[in-house]
């Protein structure tokens, strides 16, 4: 029996109108900054409005942060961790998806923690420092279902000078407080219900296929990539399907319960740290084929990808192949097989510097792999996704 650890202290108000309980939780403060994207939909489908209103029933005086990109970066980091301190916020609420999230999480370290983010960050140019100081108390609520960084300890910045696009992983980075309520993912469109349903499936399968896996956090994936497989189309077909949202926004947050990424998302964070409007799920789609078909072609764990390809519905799986297969069709059903790297920029020419950043940035997680990958798989890899 493998020996593991597990430390999940979230306080998550999961269902339908979950958000309205959210000023009896135990609000850690009383004065937060509310961190959100620089699109529109947070305050034009009222969710800015409801979540201002549950602070002030709770007693609590707010302050927006409203630049975050679709892929965070370290200066906006930087100026929301400045507002922070500056109006004596004591506490974050990250509003919105995985950037909005993962942006307050870095935002609540360097409000308390001297120096520059990357001080504390990993990657080729950062420092990987311990914090000085706990961060302030966060609050994430999640209006997609795809990071699951509602209940992780992770967040992902982008150095934009540098092109590095780095996970800071640590405990104290886990949410007080998280609100996942299916009734704000009602509005997501279609393409992008897709691609953040997708991330939080790779989630779970990567943390299957992990070479640190252990009976506890599989009990959680397996669930996750059973949900997804079963619900993300119709929530992909019809987004006011609430029971198909419900689940899948189970799903991603069981997935991030348990979550060892592989070099699969060092390869895609490579991709779009150099093209930020490329969306995370949809790069993780575009290299899915052929990462995984790398694997099963050489038998790494053939009897973990019938496991999943089992979960996903082919009760009678036996081969590593069925879970390819149903992975496909998967992609097929949500409209989403035919993505191309070049429709946002990327060209052939550039291949081989991502296998070079997706070393330098996210090197730890091939580590994580079932089998040891070379440079020239990881090109390989990328050369056979290329479209």
């Amino acid at each position: 029996m493998k020996k593991f650890q597990y430390y999940i202290p979230t306080r998550v108000l999961f269902g339908q109108g979950a958000l309205g309980g959210l000023h009896k939780a135990g609000i850690p403060g009383k004065k937060g900054l509310i961190v959100i994207s620089s699109g529109k939909s947070t305050k034009a489908n009222g969710y800015l409005a409801r979540v201002e209103e549950q602070l002030e029933l709770a007693g609590c005086e707010h302050v927006l942060f409203d630049k975050i990109l679709p892929n965070p970066v370290l200066r906006h980091v930087e100026e929301g961790a400045q507002l922070a301190k500056e109006q004596g916020c004591d506490f974050v609420v990250g509003l919105g998806g995985g950037s909005s999230m993962d942006a307050a999480k870095a935002i609540a370290v360097m409000a308390t923690n001297p120096g520059n983010y990357w001080d504390y960050s990993g990657g080729k140019t950062g420092k990987n420092l311990p914090l000085a100081c706990d961060p302030l108390p966060i609050i994430e609520i999640t209006t997609t279902a795809g990071t699951g960084s509602e209940v992780d300890p992770t967040a992902v910045i982008t150095k934009e000078d540098t092109n590095e696009k780095c996970g800071l992983v640590n405990e104290k980075l886990y949410p007080a407080i998280s609100v996942v309520d299916p009734d704000l993912m009602m509005t997501v469109p279609p393409m992008l219900t897709a691609y953040q349903g997708f991330d939080a499936l790779f989630h779970a399968v990567e943390s299957v296929i992990n070479k640190y896996e252990n009976p506890m956090g599989e009990m959680f994936a397996l669930k996750a990539i059973e949900y997804v497989a079963r619900y993300l189309p119709a929530a992909v077909k019809d987004g006011s399907d609430s029971e198909a949202r419900g689940y899948v926004a189970l799903a991603n947050s069981l997935a991030a319960y348990f979550m060892l990424c592989t070099s699969e998302h060092s390869m895609e964070h490579a991709l779009s740290a150099y093209h930020p409007d490329l969306p995370h799920g949809a790069g993780l789609i575009m290299l899915s084929m052929a990462w995984h078909g790398h694997f099963v072609k050489n038998h790494a764990c053939d009897d973990l990808y019938i496991r999943m390809a089992k979960a996903m519905g082919k009760e009678d799986a036996s081969r590593a192949e069925d879970f390819l297969d149903l992975l496909h069709q998967l992609q097929v059903d949500c409209g989403v097989e035919n993505l191309k790297m070049s429709d946002y920029g990327v060209t052939k020419e550039e291949l081989p510097s991502l296998v070079e950043n997706a070393r330098e940035s996210m090197g730890k997680l091939f580590s994580m792999d079932p089998a040891a990958l070379s440079d020239e798989d990881v090109l390989r890899i990328y050369e056979e996704s290329y479209r």
